[in-house]
């Protein structure tokens, strides 16, 4: 079992206990395991109480970026989870590369569709994401996918929230606590605008060279070929004087946009939902 490496306060101790004792209810468990705090958090604490009968899935397409996958796979490592990754192809169904609104529905339903079988695979085990309680009130189509296919969210069941996550995390000693948010690459993009491999990979590939340079928080949107980069309004002087003395906008243009600009707004998540 992981030890408390801090206190916690009463609710958040209540909740940590709900959550083991939900997992344990089950006789076998397989994580829709992203990487992500919330999907670690299920995936370790469903490993803690069932062990070998509980396996982490991780779907691999060029919309997961290839930095997140490595994290995806020391953490599992880390927690000492079996981890299994699993083709996805999400990008053949026009429900998903024409990048309408409900674009994550298609993706969750292809994801789930490779799930199912590995679930009955692993003793009939039931299927957990990390869906947590503020993920219900945010433009989240892929939870009713997941809900059609039967697929269960303790976070959001029993009312977790982010920041009681990241509470949670910080105090059992998962080193990724304070991980910031990574949606997957296919969200750089307005609806409508066609999504491909080509295109999430340089959109991943720029904002790996930023990562590299020392913003974790990055997103590079994708309009046409035009770049738009967010980092926080606290970070806007850095990536300029970064620009002042590094080949930025040369860099991405090397990759195939054709312009490049900074969002003086700063990083704001889920920005292209704005016209919904």
């Amino acid at each position: 079992m992981f030890r408390l490496q801090e206190s916690l306060p009463s609710r958040q101790a209540d909740l940590l206990q709900q959550l083991r004792n939900w997992l344990a209810s089950h006789d076998a468990l397989c994580v829709a395991y992203s990487g992500g705090v919330d999907s670690t958090l299920v995936a370790a604490i469903a490993h803690e109480q069932k062990g070998d009968a509980a396996v982490a899935v991780t779907g691999v397409s060029p919309a997961l970026a290839p930095h997140l996958l490595e994290e995806a796979r020391a953490q599992a490592q880390w927690i000492g989870i079996r981890h299994q990754e699993c083709p996805t192809r999400e990008l053949n169904d026009p429900d998903y590369s024409s990048n309408p609104s409900d674009r994550c529905f298609a993706c969750k339903r292809e994801l789930h569709h490779h799930l199912q079988p590995i679930a009955a695979a692993a003793g009939g085990a039931l299927v957990v994401d990390g869906v947590n309680l503020d993920d219900l009130g945010d433009h989240r189509p892929g939870i009713e996918a997941a809900r059609q296919a039967g697929v269960r969210s303790p976070l959001a069941e029993l009312a977790i929230d982010k920041a009681a996550i990241r509470q949670l995390s910080s105090a059992l000693g998962f080193p990724w606590w304070d991980k910031p948010a990574q949606p997957c690459l296919a969200s750089r993009f307005p609806y409508g605008e066609s999504i491909s491999a080509e295109r999430l990979k340089r959109v991943g590939q720029a904002e790996a060279w930023l990562l590299a340079r020392g913003f974790p928080r990055v997103r590079v949107r994708s309009q046409g070929l035009s770049a738009r980069i967010e980092v926080p309004r606290d970070r806007l002087d850095d990536l300029l004087a970064l620009n002042a003395k590094e080949p930025l906008v040369s860099s991405l243009l090397d990759l195939g946009f054709t312009s490049v600009s900074l969002d003086l707004e700063g990083l704001v998540s889920g920005k292209l939902n704005r016209g919904l």
